[in-house]
């Protein structure tokens, strides 16, 4: 799974989120969607540095944001986890980060011309393969 994390996130220099938020973000919602479990080692940051071809700072600066969040906790000689119990982050936050999510792709979608319906059609779509991805 550690090889996997590095492939699952995505980095824009263009889309104007300093890179050490978007590395945040979606550390985030990979935890949120299940695909990293409490418990599960990150990698390293430098390895993740490396593979994200970004500054080593940059993820440990996105780590240590995680950490004061409560979202992973690091063990002295042995790494970076994902905390056992996440803290519950408030509806209104929640609210306030799918919003900004939203807007990037309502914007994204604009520059590529496609329709919102299209789009809330994809959203849809992904939802349900989500849903089949993470039933046992």
């Amino acid at each position: 799974m550690l090889r996997a994390l590095a492939m699952q996130i995505q980095i824009s220099p263009s889309d104007g989120v300093p890179i050490y938020l978007q590395v945040v973000n979606q550390i985030r919602y990979l935890i949120a969607a299940g695909r990293l479990q409490p418990g599960e080692e990150l990698l390293p940051i430098r390895t993740l540095a490396e593979q994200l071809t970004i500054n080593p700072n940059t993820v440990a600066r996105a780590y240590l944001e995680l950490e004061r969040a409560g979202i992973v906790t690091k063990r002295h000689g042995s790494g970076t986890y994902v905390a056992d119990a996440p803290p519950a982050v408030p509806q209104r936050e929640k609210t306030k980060i799918l919003a900004r999510r939203v807007d990037a792709l309502l914007a994204e979608a604009r520059q590529l011309d496609v329709e919102v319906p299209v789009v809330i059609k994809l959203v849809r779509e992904r939802a349900s393969v989500m849903t089949e991805e993470t039933r046992p």
